[in-house]
C-alpha cells in the first residue's frame, strides 16, 4: 500500500474497514486513497491539510504528491503558501514581465524549476515549485545580486510550461532582434510592414502552430506582451510570447496579407489569405476584433485536404455511416447535422458533399463564410452588407435548377421555411442546426414555427455529433476507474473491460490526448417516426420508437469508443453524458 494511505491508517484518520471494503470491490491498493476521498470518508481538504503538515514537519518531501495524480497540486501549494505566509501565483492569470527572464540563463531556471515574474526597485519576485528548497533559492538569489528575493509558489507544470515557452522565444531571438533593428532603422509605417523579418516571423508562427496541430491561431496583445496561442484538440495553449513592440508590425502585416484595411482599428474585419506552409497549401480565414490593448487577431487554419475527408476517416463507425449514406441516397428531403459549436458539423457537411458531388447533379451551397473551395460545386458566400442573407440566397438558388443544396446553418424561421419547401419540392437539402441531440431537432423546428406535418414530410435523417479527444498512442496506459465512475457506466460495459488513458508525454504536450474523433448518433426517419412527428408526439415517445428501430444514442456510441481504447471514459463523461 502507498505511504500516505499507510500513515493515515496508522494515525487513525481512516479505518481498516473502509480499506477492506474497497479492496473487496477490486480497487487496486495504490488507488484506495483516491476512492476514500471520492466516497467522502475523508475529504480532499483534510487530506491536503495532512500532507502539508507532514511536509512542514520534514516527514514528506513535497515531491511525494507527484505519485498521486488525483491529489491537486494547486490545492496543496495554496495551503502550504498560507501556512508559510507566502504568495501562491497562478501563472496563467498574470501578465508576466518577460524581460526579467532574458536577464538570466534559462538553463539555471530550468535546473531549479523557478521563474522570475516581476520586480520593483528593491526586490524581484520569483515563483518556485518547492518553497523549502533552500539550495534553489540561494542559486537564484545569486542571479539577482542587487535585489531582495521574494518567494512565490506556482505549480510544477505551469513553471515548466512557461520555461518551455521562453525557450521557444529564445529560439527566435535572432529574428526578433533583426525585426527590432529593422523597425528602428525604418521610420515610415509602410516600410515597417514590408520588413522582410516580419514575414519570416509570420512564417515561423504559422509553421510552428500547424506542426503543433493547431486548428486556430490567436494573436493577442496584452498590457506588456504579445501572445500567440494555438487551439489544439479543442484546447488553447500558448505557442509564443513576444515583446509588445513586435505586435503592431505583426498585426499590420497579417491584415495586409488578408487585404484588410490596416488603418481601421476600431471595427472588426474579416478576410482570408492562402500560403504554402512546408510543402502544403493552406487557407487562413482571419478575423480582427478591437480590444483594450489593440486588436485580437484569430486565424482559422483551413487545410484543403480536410475538405476531402471521408466520413469513415473522421471516426464515424460503419453502422452510423451506413444509416447516413441511406439518407444521402434519398431522392429529396432534408438532412440535418446537429451539435454545439466546434463539434465538426461543417466537416461532416463537406464529407456528405463529397459523397453527393458528381457530374450529373447541380450542387449549390450557401455558406457564411465559404470555408473550403470544392470542384463541381457552386458555392455562394452570404454577404449581409449587400443584403444577401441565407434566405435571399436560397430563394435565388431554387431558380438555378439545383439537385442538391447545402445550407451552412439554419439560423432563423425564414431560412428553415425555404429549406423545407425546397425539400418537399424534390430537392435534397443538407444543413446544420444547434441542438444537443438528434431528436431535439424536431421540437426545435416546431418552435421555429414550422407545422409538424411539414417537418414529418421533409425530414430524412438527423445526425447529432461531438468531437472527443483520442488517447495519445505514445503514452497510452491502462486506466483504473474509481468505484463511483464504474457504478455510473456499469450498465453500458461488458464484464472485464479494460479502459485506457494517456499518461502525458512530450509528443502530446503532456495532455495524454492527440487528435480528435467524432462520436455520433444517426436517426433515420421511418414511416412510424414520421407519423409520430406529424401527430406532435413528445420526445420520449419518439425516442422509444427510435430505440425499437435500433437507434443508438451518442453516449452509447462514445462508451463503445472508450471500450475500443480510442478515447478515455473521462472524456466521454465530459462530452456526451446527457
Amino acid at each position: 500500500m502507498d505511504r500516505i494511505t499507510t500513515d493515515l491508517l496508522n494515525n487513525g484518520s481512516i479505518m481498516k474497514g473502509q480499506v477492506s471494503r474497497l479492496l473487496a470491490k477490486g480497487i487496486s491498493e495504490n488507488l484506495i486513497l483516491r476512492d476514500i476521498t471520492l466516497s467522502g470518508f475523508m475529504t480532499m481538504d483534510r487530506l491536503v491539510r495532512f500532507i502539508v503538515q507532514q511536509v512542514r514537519d520534514g516527514v514528506y518531501k513535497l515531491s511525494i504528491i507527484d505519485n498521486y495524480d488525483y491529489i491537486p497540486e494547486k490545492a496543496v501549494l495554496e495551503k502550504l503558501a498560507t501556512e508559510l505566509n507566502l504568495m501562491f501565483v497562478d501563472l496563467d492569470s498574470i501578465d508576466m514581465d518577460y524581460n526579467l527572464t532574458s536577464m538570466v540563463p534559462l538553463a539555471q531556471l530550468q535546473k531549479h524549476n523557478a521563474i522570475p515574474i516581476s520586480q520593483d526597485d528593491m526586490s524581484v519576485t520569483v515563483a518556485f515549485n518547492d518553497p523549502l528548497d533552500i539550495d534553489a533559492q540561494e542559486a537564484i538569489q545569486r542571479l539577482f545580486p542587487k535585489k531582495i528575493l521574494k518567494i512565490a509558489l506556482a505549480t510544477k507544470k505551469q513553471i515548466s510550461n512557461y520555461l518551455y515557452k521562453i525557450g521557444l522565444k529564445d529560439s527566435v531571438k535572432g529574428l526578433i532582434n533583426k525585426i527590432r533593428d529593422e523597425l528602428n532603422s525604418i521610420s515610415s509605417i509602410e516600410e515597417q510592414q514590408e520588413a522582410s523579418s516580419i514575414l519570416l516571423l509570420i512564417d515561423v508562427i504559422l509553421k510552428t502552430c500547424i506542426n503543433g496541430r493547431a486548428s486556430d491561431i490567436h494573436v493577442e496583445p496584452t498590457e506588456k506582451n504579445c501572445v500567440v496561442r494555438g487551439r489544439v484538440d479543442g484546447k488553447l495553449s500558448e505557442m509564443f510570447i513576444f515583446e509588445k513592440e513586435i505586435y503592431p508590425p505583426l498585426a499590420s502585416r497579417l491584415k495586409l496579407l488578408a487585404n484588410l484595411d490596416i488603418a481601421e482599428k476600431r471595427k472588426p474585419q474579416d478576410g482570408r489569405f492562402s500560403t504554402a506552409v512546408g510543402s502544403r497549401e493552406f487557407d487562413f480565414r482571419i478575423s480582427t476584433l478591437p480590444i483594450l490593448y489593440g486588436e485580437s487577431i484569430v486565424m482559422r487554419v483551413l487545410d484543403k485536404q480536410k475538405a476531402l475527408v471521408r466520413l469513415e476517416d473522421a471516426g464515424m463507425d460503419s453502422a452510423s455511416y451506413q444509416k447516413l449514406l441511406k439518407g444521402l441516397q434519398a431522392p429529396y428531403g432534408i438532412i440535418l447535422v446537429t451539435g454545439p459549436t466546434g463539434s465538426g458539423k461543417t466537416t461532416t457537411l463537406y464529407g456528405a458533399l463529397n459523397e453527393l458531388r458528381n457530374i450529373e447533379d447541380k450542387v449549390i451551397t450557401v455558406e457564411d463564410p465559404v470555408e473550403y473551395r470544392m470542384n463541381l460545386i457552386q458555392q455562394v458566400q452570404v454577404n449581409a452588407k449587400v443584403g444577401l442573407s441565407f434566405a435571399d440566397a436560397l430563394r435565388s438558388i431554387l431558380r438555378q435548377d439545383p439537385d442538391k443544396i447545402m445550407i451552412g446553418e439554419i439560423r432563423d424561421q425564414e431560412t428553415l421555411e425555404i429549406a423545407i419547401k425546397a425539400a418537399l419540392t424534390g430537392h435534397m437539402v443538407i444543413s446544420t442546426l444547434h441542438t444537443n441531440d438528434s431528436i431535439s431537432a424536431i421540437p426545435r423546428m416546431a418552435d421555429m414555427g414550422i407545422e409538424h406535418y411539414l417537418i414529418s414530410g421533409a425530414l430524412v435523417v438527423i445526425q447529432a455529433q461531438r468531437l472527443v479527444r483520442k488517447i495519445c498512442v505514445h503514452c497510452k496506459v491502462e486506466d483504473e476507474l474509481s468505484a463511483s465512475v464504474l457504478e455510473e457506466v456499469s450498465e453500458s460495459i461488458p464484464e472485464g473491460t479494460v479502459f485506457y488513458k494517456g499518461k502525458g508525454c512530450r509528443e502530446c504536450g503532456g495532455t495524454g490526448y492527440m487528435g480528435r474523433e467524432m462520436i455520433c448518433e444517426v436517426l433515420n426517419i421511418s414511416e412510424e417516426l414520421s407519423s409520430l412527428i406529424a401527430k406532435g408526439a413528445s420526445k420520449e415517445q419518439m425516442l422509444t420508437q427510435a430505440k425499437k428501430e435500433g437507434f443508438i444514442p451518442i453516449y452509447q456510441n462514445g462508451i463503445q469508443k472508450a471500450i475500443d481504447g480510442i478515447t478515455s471514459i473521462e472524456e466521454i463523461l465530459k462530452v456526451a453524458k446527457g
